[in-house]
């Protein structure tokens, strides 16, 4: 499982769990682990985040937190141009669902949402979402933060940034398996 830079016990064993989705030894249910946490989704195009929102609030929810991450045009002494993001499907898709139950469970969410963004997004453009709806907000406010941290670690998708002097690079220095 280095293969995917999954470097943390947490993430081999997310990953792990998340394996017989993909391989079809467990077939994935076609929503999220409740009522209001529709399926992650990964698009290629411009994400619906008022779609997600509405998606994921429920009349017992008196806090809705929505994160939106977008492609900024400068990343320490870097000017970028664009981000280039590419996934295993399956897996990430898997993985991300497994986030999603780990937090509602975590942090006894009402709802909760995930969607992210391949292929090439523009400076400005934003390129994930994380919705977390709960009675009150700091459970909302702290899975969002986990959401986020969790994708960013374990989750088999790659972030290639394009600099205005036509420099081209995996971020982090992780190269993309393949």
């Amino acid at each position: 499982l280095d293969f995917y830079g999954l470097q943390t016990l947490a993430c081999r064993e997310m990953v792990e769990a998340a394996m017989p989705q993909v391989s079809g030894e467990r077939v994935a249910q076609a929503g999220g682990p409740g009522p209001r946490c529709p399926a992650p989704q990964l698009v290629d195009g411009p994400l619906d985040v008022e779609g997600l929102r509405r998606s994921v609030t429920a009349d017992t929810a008196g806090a809705v937190v929505v994160f939106v991450g977008a492609t900024r045009r400068k990343a320490g002494d870097v000017i970028t141009e664009r981000l280039e993001y590419e996934a295993h499907r399956p897996l990430a898709v898997a993985c991300l669902r497994r986030l999603q139950e780990e937090a509602v469970e975590r942090f006894s969410l009402e709802g909760c949402g995930v969607v992210h963004r391949l292929g090439v997004v523009e400076v400005g453009e934003e390129s994930v979402a994380v919705v977390a709806a709960s009675q009150h907000r700091p459970a909302a406010f702290a899975a969002t933060a986990w959401l986020m941290d969790g994708l960013k670690a374990c989750v088999p998708i790659w972030k290639r940034e394009h600099a205005a002097d036509g420099a081209a690079s995996w971020v982090h220095g992780e190269e993309r398996p393949g």
